[in-house]
């Protein structure tokens, strides 16, 4: 079919505004959409026709700004500033304007081709909130279509909105206003722009990016117009001069304050009932004095149900895999198994997976629930932004925050959570720093160690509650210590500013629980305990060779605890527990067995199920009190598990950060239990 005229569209958008479905309505397409920032990580292309016009548009990535600092922000303003599309439709969501007119803001400052897309004008109804259509074409100089895509209504408005920008060739001139500094600022660097063969608005648009300091954005207009890179050199030293004032931060206040104004002249809210209880949880959530006891009060109460719940199934477990490794020890010798390498296979390789499935799904499979129970609620983004503020003093995100949520029930959930951060110096910042965060591999044995030296054995009343209660103590302190890395790291190795991030608070929702355990189930408690099983068969084979194989009078396992034995009375520990944690870098649940092992001179792994025999074994061996703190302490803070490792490598591709991932926990434990250690013994001996 041949069109009278062939136009380009580029769509673009905030996140979660309904801006797949708007495309997904216009061509017919079925791109994904959903309720996740970035669903759209590239440019989604498709086309439909209008009054014999064929229209080819391209769904841009959802971003909250055009300040180029994610790879979302950087394709966006790209696309607008050197594809220059013929229309550039905006969508916004009706419900939360005010905060949508930001990029609509700083797109119409790049292009005057533009149309506002009023969408999900459904869901406002609901919320009793209109917007006055007429007047804010007017106050943005731009046509304005209101739609509800979901339903395809106002789609033909729309149509004929793109339409009539299309063919016009008349601009409105009305431009964002700054301050008199920024608008001074300006007057003196756009004579220097006259060798750029583009029009005024252009112009504008790279003199605000040189105040910004948005060399790379400016660098690939020059070069799209025709400009060399001296040409470019006396633009970014001409704008040094005048960026003595933070520039970026009054630019970004001026579009803050007109879209408020905006929003005011053209957007009404009526009372209504969900939006006033949604306001009234955030104050007690997001309050100064609430926030973080509440926070603190809910890690607390996942704590206790993941420890009190995890105790039966994980029984269970391990008397169906001890049943297992019996039927499999007799299956093998049946059948003429030499009895070497059916210890290897039951007593080594099996016995390990066995320990490390039966420590390791019970908890997960409680945890993993609950923290995406929590998810969504809407009440995780709601963390990040009470800590928000104490990652910004230390160097880092916000957005860190949510990595270590996710860390606590495995630091490489974690580590891949902290692709949701933009910024490269601040996502490696959280993916080194994730693993300082206890995961559930290292509950068992810090619960074990507490209930054993601080509550007392046998187990109270009231026990799990207390372990559960100095649990969230460790991983307060531990959080701590994430935030002192984050600020060395940002001092250091990874120097620079913290960045601006949009953070949204998501409307409080109820989960769907079908799909919340079978997300929780597949998503992360099977995908981490896949890659857990993976490295415990060769480390079962290792460490039943250690404890079997001799040279002299003793195991290698007794040769190497003795080697080691100096540097842990150091520390506080002794040979065996450094050995059982090097031992145990495929899997934190595997330390206390190997200890154990030791200690009773097996040669193979071995089960106390007792606490009160397991304290008799660590006391006969020379545990204290001093101990069993150092031993805590090194719980907390010591390298990453092997799992974590090859996550930190494959996020970053690189191992140099992946040693420092490996050494920065190792390092801070140690100088910790050697610090506690020394002043312990100075008191005794005072």
């Amino acid at each position: 079919m041949k069109y009278e005229k062939e136009f380009t569209v580029a769509l673009a958008g905030n996140p979660n505004v309904g801006k797949s479905t708007v495309f997904n309505a216009l061509t017919g397409l079925k791109q994904h959409t959903g309720n996740w920032v970035g669903k759209t990580v590239g440019n989604a292309a498709g086309s439909y026709t209008y009054n014999n016009n064929k229209y080819l548009i391209t769904d841009l990535p959802g971003t909250y700004s055009l300040c180029a600092h994610s790879a979302e922000e950087i394709i966006a303003c790209r696309h607008i500033c050197l594809e220059k599309p013929d229309v550039t439709v905006i969508v916004c969501d009706a419900s939360c304007l005010e905060r949508n007119l930001n990029l609509v803001l700083q797109i119409t400052e790049i292009t005057s081709k533009a149309v506002l897309c009023v969408n999900m004008m459904d869901e406002a109804g609901k919320k009793n909130i209109k917007t006055d259509i007429t007047k804010l074409s007017q106050q943005l100089g731009i046509p304005v279509a209101a739609t509800s895509a979901r339903s395809k209504k106002g789609l033909d408005k729309l149509m004929g909105a793109i339409e009539s920008v299309a063919l016009s060739k008349e601009s409105n001139d009305i431009t964002l206003v700054y301050t008199s500094r920024i608008e001074n600022a300006i007057s003196q660097l756009m004579p220097l722009t006259e060798k750029i063969e583009t029009d005024s608005r252009t112009k504008r648009f790279i003199c605000l990016k040189l105040l910004q300091g948005d060399s790379d954005t400016v660098d690939s207009l020059c070069k799209k117009y025709g400009t060399d890179e001296n040409y470019l050199k006396t633009l970014i030293s001409a704008a040094d001069r005048l960026t003595d004032h933070n520039f970026t931060d009054e630019i970004i206040s001026c579009i803050f304050i007109t879209a408020e104004g905006i929003a005011a002249e053209c957007v009404k809210h009526s009372a209504d009932k969900k939006c006033v209880r949604d306001r009234k949880i955030d104050r007690i959530l997001t309050g100064k004095l609430t926030g973080i006891p509440i926070m603190l009060l809910m890690l607390f109460i996942i704590l206790w149900i993941t420890i009190t719940g995890a105790n039966y199934p994980s029984a269970l477990l391990s008397e169906l895999f001890g049943k297992a490794e019996s039927l499999l020890y007799s299956a093998l010798s049946s059948i003429g198994t030499p009895v070497m390498l059916n210890s290897v296979l039951t007593e080594g390789i099996f016995r390990v997976l066995a320990w490390v499935v039966s420590v390791m799904l019970p908890p997960m499979a409680i945890f993993f629930p609950l923290f995406t129970i929590l998810e969504d609620y809407g009440i995780l983004p709601r963390i990040a932004f009470n800590l928000d503020k104490a990652f910004k003093k230390a160097g880092a995100c916000g957005k860190q925050a949510l990595c270590l949520c996710m860390s606590l029930g495995c630091n490489a959930c974690g580590i891949t959570g902290a692709r949701i951060i933009d910024s490269k110096r601040e996502r490696l910042i959280a993916i080194i720093t994730a693993s300082i965060m206890p995961c559930n591999g290292k509950f068992p044995t810090i619960i074990s160690i507490i209930t054993m030296f601080a509550i007392g054995v046998p187990a109270v009343a009231g026990s799990d509650f207390l372990a559960a209660l100095l649990l969230s103590a460790a991983i307060a302190a531990s959080v701590a210590v994430v935030m002192l890395s984050s600020r060395f790291l940002s001092k250091t190795f990874l120097k620079g500013m913290p960045s601006s991030f949009t953070l949204e608070l998501p409307p409080y929702r109820t989960p769907q629980f079908a799909k919340v355990l079978v997300r929780a189930f597949l998503d992360r408690t099977l995908f981490v305990l896949g890659r857990a099983v993976i490295v415990a068969i060769p480390a079962g084979l290792i460490i039943w060779l250690m404890a079997n194989v001799t040279a002299g009078d003793a195991s290698l396992l007794s040769h190497c605890t003795e080697f080691l034995d100096p540097f842990g009375r150091m520390m506080g520990l002794d040979g065996v527990i450094l050995l059982a944690f090097i031992l145990g870098f495929p899997a934190n649940e595997i330390v206390v067995p190997i200890i154990i092992m030791a200690y009773s001179k097996g040669t193979a792994l071995t089960e106390i199920s007792e606490l009160s025999a397991l304290k008799d074994l660590f006391i006969s061996n020379g545990w204290t009190s001093v101990t069993a703190i150092c031993m805590v302490i090194f719980v907390l803070f010591h390298f990453p598990c092997s799992t974590s490792c090859i996550t930190v490598y494959k996020e970053t591709k690189s191992l140099k950060w992946t040693a420092v991932s490996f050494a920065l926990p190792t390092v801070i434990g140690i100088v910790l239990c050697i610090a506690v250690n020394g002043i312990c013994t100075l008191s005794a001996v005072a």
